[in-house]
């Protein structure tokens, strides 16, 4: 087991640090960060700060489980773009067929039109904080994203979304600004609670859908591929991938502990990420809440690029149609006018009064979580097979891990339809 896994080690490239490597992984950095982070968005920091004000601290040990599967799928997604040079729709079309292709793209589709109409939903609601009408903010920011995709470079992007992952550095701050009780949280964080009701329920499956989303896969894969990042390079990718996997844990974590220690500690109700940040303001201070607010806005609009970007990538590779960023309305029409179509509909979709955009943003993570064991499922039969890995083929250790992510969250969709179909029925069958 030993041999088959240390050969997709990353301690060498840091072994021998000379400059050259060191220019090899700055030119190879960028894919694993930006997937990562980017899923600390709107709907992402929504339900972070929900399950945080609900349920305190006691929701933290979720976090271990999390980083270590999130790590284990998204350096399966980046090897297999190294290896193959292909992204996941084309390789699941190639060994699936079509029909079974188009069936998760529409399913997809759906997921990620929840998905980036609640990053719009975050740009609308944390600029309002700041007196910013969303009849202004989503129009402009919509045509702001609009714009660095269709008239950037895959490098100017990259550079763009490399900066915005900086930011991130908000939520630490306003963390520690709230001044928590540090030992009670570290033990929290490796004590697992676990309750029956379905509303936790739903918040674990929101949580890993929110962290482990099934759009990043797809993306993770394009972007490797799209970058030319080949196998003879993939141990400097894969630092790329555990580095970034591990720093956007770290600003959810610190993002729970904000609102476990001051939202939860005070009984406070909130129903969206904009009501958390409002709600540190007495409890904390200006500061933390605006850097709260700010850290809302700018991941909804990173990812309000990224978002339906990840869905063209993955709806052309699948239907074999051209698609990249380097390309044109020309050379790849049908990946450019996805793209157009899905911010223009999401954005006008939260223009309209009274949307239940709350519904939408919390629904849309929930689905992600229940989509995400069959994506799963894919990866792990492409990356076992031999014809196509030839010798990068997965160890036992990344196998159990992954096989455990999809069993973990088909045995928590199942409980959840059970308790909301027949409600009391788990918490009876526990006590009995």
């Amino acid at each position: 087991m030993f041999s088959r896994i240390s050969q997709f080690r990353f301690i060498k490239p840091l072994k021998n640090f000379s400059p050259r490597n060191v220019m090899i992984f700055l030119a190879i950095l960028g894919p694993g960060i930006i997937t990562a982070n980017v899923d600390n968005d709107a709907g992402g920091i929504t339900t972070y700060s929900l399950a945080a004000a609900n349920y305190g601290y006691s929701i933290l040990w979720m976090m271990i489980p999390t980083t270590i599967a999130l790590v284990v799928v998204q350096e399966m997604c980046a090897r297999m773009g190294a290896v193959t040079g292909k992204g996941l729709s084309d390789l699941i079309r190639e060994s699936f067929g079509v029909k079974v292709t188009f069936y998760v793209m529409v399913a997809l589709l759906l997921t990620n039109m929840g998905n980036s109409i609640s990053e719009f939903a975050g740009i609308a609601a944390s600029l309002e904080i700041f007196g910013i009408s969303k009849y202004f903010s989503v129009p402009v920011s919509a045509v702001l994203v609009w714009l660095l995709i269709v008239k950037g470079s895959y490098k100017v992007v990259e550079k763009v979304f490399l900066v915005a992952c900086l930011v991130y550095i908000a939520y630490p701050i306003a963390a520690f600004m709230a001044g928590p009780d540090w030992p009670v949280v570290m033990k929290a964080t490796v004590t697992p609670t676990f309750k029956t009701d379905n509303a936790y329920l739903m918040t674990l499956i929101g949580i890993v859908g929110t962290t482990i989303a099934p759009w990043m896969q797809f993306y993770q894969q394009a972007a490797v591929v799209e970058k030319g990042i080949t196998a003879d390079q993939y141990n400097f990718s894969r630092i790329d991938v555990i580095f970034g996997c591990i720093m956007a844990i770290v600003v959810a974590f610190f993002m729970m502990v904000a609102c476990a220690s001051t939202i939860h500690l005070h009984g406070l109700k909130i129903e969206t990420a904009a009501d958390a940040a409002l709600a540190l303001k007495p409890l904390v201070g200006q500061h933390a809440s605006t850097l709260f607010a700010f850290g809302l806005f700018n991941a909804s609009l990173f990812a309000a690029c990224i978002l339906p970007l990840s869905t063209a990538y993955y709806i052309c590779e699948g239907m074999g149609w051209e698609s990249g960023v380097d390309k044109d309305f020309e050379q790849a029409p049908q990946f450019f006018w996805l793209f157009t179509i899905i911010i223009t509909i999401s954005a006008c979709l939260i223009l309209i009064p009274n949307a239940p955009l709350m519904a939408i943003m919390f629904i849309s993570q929930v689905v992600n979580g229940a989509v995400l064991p069959f994506v799963l499922m894919f990866m792990i039969k492409l990356i076992n097979d031999k014809n196509l890995m030839g010798r990068y083929v997965n160890g036992p250790l990344f196998n159990i891990i992954a096989w455990l992510t999809v069993v973990a969250m088909i045995v928590l969709t199942v409980i959840m339809t059970i308790d909301i179909a027949f409600p009391g029925l788990i918490k009876r069958l526990m006590t009995f």
